[in-house]
């Protein structure tokens, strides 16, 4: 809903003025909710107050990303949750420090989820964690 609202604000086919009835309009349209104020609605957030536009897309590419690395990782590691649970991290920062971090930025993020997991950024990893975690918490 953010990315969609900031979209619209760069293209200029929403104002800033018009921003608080969008937001709102598309609380109740996505989430059935609308909140009370504006505090609680599009000035939630501190992002468009300071000024910084482009963050919510980072953050979405990110998590798309985290779950499709995530998966790669438990094929390699398969073992990592039991060793979280004996607070071991070191397999992690080496898997980490092998796949990722020894590139620093050689490579463009596409090219870098190819040789790393196989494919280009793909929402199917993301999809099927949210489905288990929401599944879990709300018994679907």
């Amino acid at each position: 809903m953010r990315l969609e609202l900031e979209i619209a604000l760069m293209e200029r086919r929403l104002s800033v003025k018009e921003l608080p009835e969008a937001w709102k309009a598309r609380m109740q349209e996505y989430l059935g909710i609308v909140p009370p104020n504006d505090a609680d609605g599009v000035l939630q957030d501190v992002h468009w107050a300071f000024g910084v536009i482009g963050y919510f897309s980072t953050y979405a590419l990110g998590n798309l990303m985290s779950a499709q690395l995530w998966e790669r990782i438990l094929i390699d590691l398969p073992d990592l949750p039991d060793q979280f649970c004996r607070g071991e991290f070191g397999a992690l920062r080496e898997w980490l420090r092998d796949n990722i971090h020894r590139y620093g930025a050689k490579f463009e993020p596409q090219e870098l989820m190819q040789r790393v997991t196989g494919s280009k950024i793909d929402s199917t990893p993301y999809m099927r964690y949210l489905q288990t975690k929401f599944s879990k918490i709300y018994g679907l």
